[in-house]
């Protein structure tokens, strides 16, 4: 037990084996324990814990109240060690500050920072995803959990991340709980791999990820599945009729569409004007290249499509606009004016229909797959596609064009 002391004064209660002596001092929540120490010829202590009275006196251990005297003193024996070890380092001292500073950035690394960033770092590299990533993690993460968005990235769990996707797919969003799992694992992977890749930017080393949480999670493969719907020849050539006498601008997007191959929408209506040339447009085609910068993707144009683009008279620095090129139309609008356009012509009909169709359209023509993969960007995987083979196909994909403006325009 601890004799009477006076408030405020430090009492030495024994030598500790490993260096330093062990104190005690009567404060208002109690009498605190202290290791005291010289380290250096500088006389320094640090605070142990408070004093248990009723603690058993041979307990060694900490008590939920605090400790025993014989406790107190086996802790400044584990202190006088660790600053032992720490001695090179500036001590005990500055290691509890170390720790102190990494708790306080751990709870300011939380994971909304961490989906801030990552939307951030997509948007730098030009990925446009950036936009669906943002509204996604804004709906079925900040507002649909508050109070997990706010913990620690490092402290997410599998679990959580399930319960975010359960919760999406409960209210009937099961792509877009799939589509949460991959962008979440995504931004996650991003900060793991920043210790060892220098191109990621240094501040999701902040976020001291070593495990992703995501990875561990299981997609909903059935809400995975493509649509296997692509429009007939018939439903093309039905198409074609619709939009080809259509004015303005809005004819003239539909037709650029389809006639260069049904391209991805989104990818087309970002379409610059200074990617513009005399027989071909570049896309750019960021799909499926996390932390890589979008693929330039030619397009070759022909007579019809190339009327059809300077139908859409492109000025300013988006070639598809109705403000002068300021900002480019939307991919929704897009599809909505294709939409539109059909009416009832076409059951079932979405804009997505067309690239499918196309495809399957060019597959019965007799094009082969590499050249149909090459025209609408899908089809270059392979160390020797992509870093060896220079050819741009444009002749192949041209005829491919011809074949299905052919196709479509016969009588």
């Amino acid at each position: 037990m601890i004799k009477r002391l006076d408030p405020g004064e430090f009492v030495k209660l024994c030598r500790v084996a490993e260096g330093g002596t062990l104190e005690a001092r009567k404060m208002a929540a109690g009498t605190q324990f202290y290791w005291r120490y010289t380290s250096k010829g500088k006389t320094d202590r640090m605070p142990i814990g408070l004093y248990d009275p009723h603690a058993s006196p041979k307990s060694t251990e900490k008590t939920d109240s605090g400790f025993s005297v014989l406790a107190a003193e086996r802790e400044a024996e584990r202190m006088a060690k660790e600053h032992r070890k720490a001695e090179d380092v500036g001590g005990l001292r500055a290691v509890k500050k170390a720790e102190t500073r990494a708790k306080v950035a751990a709870r300011e690394q939380t994971l909304d920072k961490l989906l801030t960033n990552y939307c951030e770092h997509l948007k730098t590299l030009g990925r446009r995803s950036w936009r669906d990533a943002k509204s996604i993690f804004d709906v079925h993460v900040r507002v649909a959990w508050p109070e997990t968005v706010k913990r620690p990235a490092a402290k997410i769990t599998s679990e959580d991340i399930a319960d975010m996707m359960r919760k999406a797919i409960e209210a009937g969003k099961g792509r877009t709980a799939n589509k949460l799992r991959s962008y979440v694992r995504a931004a996650y992977q991003t900060a793991k791999a920043s210790r060892t890749k220098p191109s990621i930017p240094v501040h999701f080393k902040d976020f001291g990820i070593t495990f992703n949480p995501a990875a561990e999670t299981e997609p909903d493969e059935s809400k995975n599945v493509a649509d296997k719907r692509p429009l007939s020849r018939d439903e093309l050539r039905t198409y074609w009729r619709v939009i080809k006498p259509l004015p303005g601008i809005r004819g003239a997007l539909l037709r650029l569409h389809l006639l260069s191959g049904g391209q991805r929408i989104e990818q087309l209506v970002n379409l610059r004007t200074e990617n513009i040339e005399a027989d071909l447009i570049t896309l750019y085609d960021g799909k499926g290249r996390p932390g890589h910068p979008p693929r330039p993707h030619a397009v070759p144009l022909t007579k019809r499509s190339k009327t059809a683009l300077e139908q859409c008279e492109p000025k300013g620095d988006y070639a598809l606009s109705t403000d002068g090129g300021e900002s480019h139309i939307a991919a929704t609008t897009l599809s909505a004016w294709a939409t539109e356009a059909v009416d009832e012509a076409i059951p079932e009909f979405t804009a997505k229909r067309i690239r499918s169709g196309v495809e399957t359209l060019l597959a019965s023509l007799g094009v082969s797959s590499d050249v149909r993969g090459r025209l609408q960007s899908h089809g270059v995987s392979g160390v020797q596609a992509r870093h060896y083979d220079g050819h741009l196909y444009l002749d192949e994909k041209r005829a491919a064009l011809t074949a299905l403006e052919k196709m479509l325009t016969a009588r």
